[in-house]
């Protein structure tokens, strides 16, 4: 599944909201992907982290489609290299936007990245249009 589907953090976000006030908390959002291969199997299977551009020069290599899921907002695809099936979920200005949306709509103090080492320009820029930053 998605890296950090939108649901779900949303769902930590209002949970949290319960206990911590608006202005302490800082929304975590990833910089990454994950290259699974398939089947998943609980416990034994592994994924491989890779960048967000990175994600999408596989797909373009590989030929595949990148689709967007809607309930995570978040984009993924599938391929299949040396007999073995693997899904890839990544981030892309689509779902950082939807991410972003929850800073402002919760009123967070802020948000801080997972992984900064994977430059990925469209984030930078997606950031600076959306908020003053400090």
């Amino acid at each position: 599944m998605a890296v950090a589907p939108l649901n779900k953090v949303r769902e930590v976000v209002e949970y949290a909201l319960t206990k911590i006030p608006s202005e302490k908390i800082h929304l975590g959002i990833p910089n990454y992907g994950y290259d699974w291969t398939l089947p998943f199997v609980q416990g034994t299977s592994k994924a491989v982290t890779i960048g967000n551009v990175q994600a999408v020069q596989i797909a373009i290599a590989q030929g595949s489609a990148i689709f967007f899921d809607e309930i995570a907002q978040s984009p993924y695809f599938t391929y299949t290299a040396e007999g073995t099936t693997h899904e890839v979920w990544f981030e892309d200005v689509r779902s950082l936007s939807a991410k972003f949306g929850l800073v402002k709509e919760y009123q967070l103090r802020g948000m801080s990245y997972w992984q900064i080492m994977q430059f990925f320009r469209a984030n930078w820029l997606l950031l600076n249009h959306n908020f003053t930053i400090l």
